[in-house]
């Protein structure tokens, strides 16, 4: 296995979008035109028809009767269901829900798979473009849903998260404090561990960016990484190896599990 990578929007998307855009063009209707009359700007509509954004039902229901498509169009809303996740990094989901080993180095975000509701709804309302309501619940649905595999006590979890992202607040003291305590309660099981990079560490080989190790079934070892609009999923042996001696650099320069824990407590009690 080689560079996996999927930054393309869906392919449902692609095709809805270039569907529409084709009974539009035979019907003789301008984009402008069915901006109008969706109540949707002009660049949203071309996103859309360029699958660079969901269709909305509100779209084909409009272009299906304006371009006289006879059900054609409004026929692909079952195919559009909102995503889990984010087109790119579905293919690293799949790897994860098998991963008997995941160890994940975080200098941007708490961990998705230890965050609690406020803080995924909070994460999630800060994206642009911005999801639509149906999109953000489903999101948030999913990763709550995807938490389950810490439950599997027979795979190991580790993390290892930058001090700034633990000090960050969010949504009121009261949602930074239940976040708080959840790291402290994932902490407690025999299978996950959580680390605290400080601050007066200084620079490191993280701070190249964030990054995630997997143990497949198979003992294969992969590595991913994610930017702002695209992640990547790759195995090749090299690349994975300086990850992992990165990885190991990393933690070793960490406070240990245990300080962490006091670390993550004296927050809590900071106002």
């Amino acid at each position: 296995m080689t560079t996996l990578e999927n930054s393309q929007p869906p392919v449902q998307w692609r095709y809805c979008g270039n569907q529409t855009k084709r009974w539009r063009t035979r019907a003789g209707v301008s984009r402008e035109e069915l901006a109008t009359e969706a109540g949707y700007a002009y660049d949203t509509v071309k996103m859309m028809e360029q699958g660079r954004r969901r269709p909305t039902p509100r779209l084909l229901q409009v272009a299906d009767e304006m371009c006289d498509a006879q059900g054609m169009l409004v026929a692909a809303l079952g195919y559009l269901q909102p995503e889990k996740f984010a087109s790119y990094s579905q293919e690293y989901m799949t790897y994860e829900a098998e991963a008997i080993a995941v160890s994940w180095y975080e200098s941007r975000y708490i961990p998705g798979l230890l965050q609690t509701e406020d803080y995924i709804r909070a994460a999630l309302a800060t994206l642009l473009p911005p999801l639509d309501a149906e999109t953000s619940e489903e999101r948030v649905k999913a990763r709550l849903e995807r938490q389950a595999l810490l439950e599997i006590e027979t795979r190991s979890f580790s993390f290892v998260v930058e001090e700034a992202v633990l000090r960050r607040r969010f949504s009121g003291d009261d949602a930074y404090q239940r976040q708080l305590r959840r790291l402290l309660d994932s902490a407690e099981q025999h299978n996950v561990t959580v680390q605290v990079m400080p601050s007066v560490r200084g620079l490191h080989p993280g701070l190249r960016g964030s990054f995630v190790l997997l143990e497949t079934p198979e003992h294969e070892h992969l590595a991913y990484e994610e930017g702002q609009t695209t992640g990547v999923l790759y195995a090749d042996a090299e690349k994975v190896s300086i990850v992992m001696r990165r990885h190991d650099m990393i933690a070793r320069e960490a406070l240990s599990p245990g300080d962490s824990g006091q670390f993550i407590t004296r927050l809590l009690e900071e106002r």
